[in-house]
C-alpha cells in the first residue's frame, strides 16, 4: 500500500513537473511573440509617419534656395581650368557653395512614395502584411505582402476592363483581409498634407508569417514532445509488462514445483493416518476435509504450473462449478463471533464457456475480500447470475464495509490492498483471468461506505461469440 502511495505520488509530481515545463514555454513564447510584434508595430508606425512627410519633402525638394550657387558650381566644374577648384572659386563666394553643398546632402535620394516603400516596407524585407486605405473612397490604394493578390493598385485596375467579377472578388477579399487585421491591430491614421488639400489615409496591418509562426511554435513543439513521451511510455510498460510477465511465470512455476514435494507428503501421511486400526466417525469426517484441502493444494500448484499457458474452454452449466467452490468456502467460514450466510441464485440451465479450475479461482478471490468486508455479527453474501443481451452476467455482493469511491479505480491495480497482510494481488489475477482466459470483464459494479459492494462479471454465453466479441486470448500475468 505505501509503495503504491509512493508511486502515485510521483506520477503526480512528474505531471506537475511537465504541466510547469509546458506553462513555462508557452509563457516565453507569447511574451517573444508580443515583443516581435510591437517591433513590428513600430516599422509599420515608423512607414505611416514617412507617407505623412512626403509632401513636406517634395514641396521643400521643389524649392531649391541655392539654384544659383548649385549653377555656377556647375559651370566651375564643367569648365575644367586644371586649377584646384578652391584656387578659382572667389572667397566671397566659398561660404555660400559650402551651404548649398550641405542642403543638397540633406535631400532624400527621391522625392515620391517609391522611396519611402522601398525604404520601409519592400517586399519579402519585414514580411509584414499591410494595406493602405484611402478613408474617405473606403477603397485599398497600396497593399503588400498580401498573397494570391495583384500587386498594385494599376494591376487591379487592368483586371476590372477584362473581368469585372474578379475585379469585385478582389476587392472583397482586401476589405475581408482589413476586417482581420483591425482584430489584432487598431488602423493607424496617417494625415498626408499638400498646400491646398489633405488626404486622410489608414494603415491595416497584421502579423507577419514570423510572428505566426513563433505562436504556433510551442504547440508544435509540445506535439511532438507529447508524441515522443506517448511512444517511450508505452515501448517502455510493454517491456516492463513483458519482464512482469516472465518474473510471474517464474515464480509460478517455481511455487509449483516447491508445493509438489509437501502435497505429495501430506497425501501419504494422510493415508498413514487412515491406516489405523480404529477410526471414529468424526476422525474419519476430519480425513475427509483434510483429503479435501490437499486436492485443493494440488488444483492451486496446478494453476500455477499452467500460469503462461493457454487454458482450453468448454461450454459447461454455471451453477455447479460456482456452486463447488461455495460449498468449498461455506465448511471454512467463520465459526465463532460473526456469522456470514452465503447465498446462491443461478439458473439451472445457465451455461457459458469456462475453465473450471481457473473461474473457481476467481469465485474464491471475490468471496474471500467479501468475507473479509463483512463488519457485523450477521454477514452475508449473496451470488446471484442471469444473461443478458447474449452475456452472462454474475454478481457477487457482501453487505460489508465498503469501498470509497474515489478508490475504484485502484482496487484492480497490483499491489493495492487495504488489508495488513495482503499483497494485492488477488482482484487483479481474478480480472486477468476474466478479460484474458475467457474473454469477459470484471468490474466494481457499485460500492458505498457500511453498506456493501457488488462486483460484476460478464461472460460471453458461447464460444463463437467470444471470438467474435472479445478477441484473441493473452497469456495470464
Amino acid at each position: 500500500m505505501k509503495a503504491y502511495r509512493v508511486s502515485v505520488n510521483l506520477k503526480l509530481g512528474l505531471i506537475l513537473f511537465a504541466v510547469a515545463i509546458a506553462v513555462s514555454s508557452l509563457w516565453y513564447t507569447k511574451d517573444l511573440a508580443n515583443r516581435l510584434r510591437s517591433r513590428e508595430t513600430s516599422i509599420i508606425q515608423l512607414w505611416a509617419s514617412a507617407l505623412e512627410q512626403v509632401p513636406k519633402v517634395a514641396q521643400e525638394g521643389s524649392i531649391n534656395p541655392f539654384q544659383n550657387e548649385l549653377r555656377d558650381l556647375e559651370f566651375q566644374i564643367s569648365r575644367g581650368s586644371g586649377l584646384p577648384l578652391s584656387n578659382s572659386i572667389e572667397e566671397g563666394k566659398r561660404e555660400r557653395y559650402r551651404q548649398a553643398l550641405v542642403w543638397a546632402q540633406s535631400m532624400p535620394p527621391a522625392s515620391d512614395l517609391t522611396f519611402i516603400l522601398s525604404a520601409f516596407l519592400e517586399p519579402n524585407t519585414f514580411d509584414i502584411p499591410a494595406i493602405l486605405e484611402d478613408s474617405i473612397l473606403g477603397t485599398a490604394t497600396i497593399w503588400r505582402n498580401i498573397p494570391n493578390l495583384p500587386e498594385s493598385l494599376s494591376e487591379l485596375d487592368s483586371i476590372l476592363a477584362v473581368d469585372p467579377v474578379e475585379y469585385e472578388r478582389i476587392r472583397d477579399r482586401l476589405s475581408s483581409i482589413q476586417t482581420e487585421m483591425d482584430e489584432v491591430h487598431r488602423p493607424i491614421p496617417i494625415v498626408v498634407a499638400f498646400p491646398s488639400d489633405t488626404l486622410n489615409q489608414r494603415m491595416h496591418y497584421g502579423e507577419s508569417s514570423l510572428v505566426t509562426a513563433v505562436r504556433w511554435f510551442p504547440y508544435v513543439q509540445l506535439g511532438f514532445v507529447s508524441l515522443f513521451v506517448l511512444v517511450g511510455y508505452f515501448g517502455f510498460s510493454y517491456v516492463r509488462s513483458s519482464e512482469q510477465k516472465s518474473l510471474w511465470v517464474g515464480m509460478a512455476k517455481e511455487a509449483a514445483h516447491q508445493l509438489g514435494t509437501p502435497i505429495s507428503s501430506l497425501m501419504g501421511w494422510l493415508e498413514v493416518l487412515r491406516a489405523k486400526e480404529s477410526v471414529d466417525e468424526s476422525e474419519r469426517l476430519t480425513f475427509d476435509e483434510i483429503e479435501k484441502d490437499i486436492q485443493r493444494l494440488t488444483r492451486v500448484s496446478s494453476r500455477f504450473s499452467g500460469i503462461g499457458s493457454l487454458p482450453k474452454l468448454d461450454e459447461q452449466s454455471l451453477k455447479p462449478v460456482i456452486e463447488n467452490i461455495s460449498e468449498y468456502m461455506r465448511r471454512r467460514l467463520p465459526q465463532g463471533g460473526k456469522t456470514v450466510e452465503l447465498s446462491i441464485d443461478i439458473p439451472e440451465e445457465l451455461k457459458a464457456p469456462l475453465n473450471a479450475e481457473l473461474f473457481e479461482w476467481v469465485i474464491e478471490n471475490l468471496l474471500k475480500n467479501a468475507i473479509d468486508a463483512t463488519l457485523f455479527e450477521q454477514g452475508k453474501i449473496d451470488i446471484s447470475a442471469k444473461k443478458m443481451d447474449g452475456n452472462v452476467l454474475i454478481d457477487v455482493s457482501d453487505r460489508g464495509k465498503g469501498i470509497d469511491r474515489r478508490q475504484w479505480k485502484n482496487v484492480f491495480r497490483p499491489g493495492y490492498s487495504t488489508k495488513k497482510r495482503g499483497w494485492g494481488l488477488g482482484l487483479s489475477l481474478a480480472r486477468r483471468i476474466v478479460e484474458d482466459y475467457h474473454g469477459g470483464s470484471l468490474v466494481l459494479l457499485h460500492s458505498r461506505p457500511d453498506e456493501g459492494t457488488t462486483f460484476r462479471i460478464t461472460l460471453p454465453s458461447s464460444i463463437r461469440k467470444r471470438k467474435r466479441g472479445f478477441g484473441a486470448q493473452r497469456d495470464l500475468v
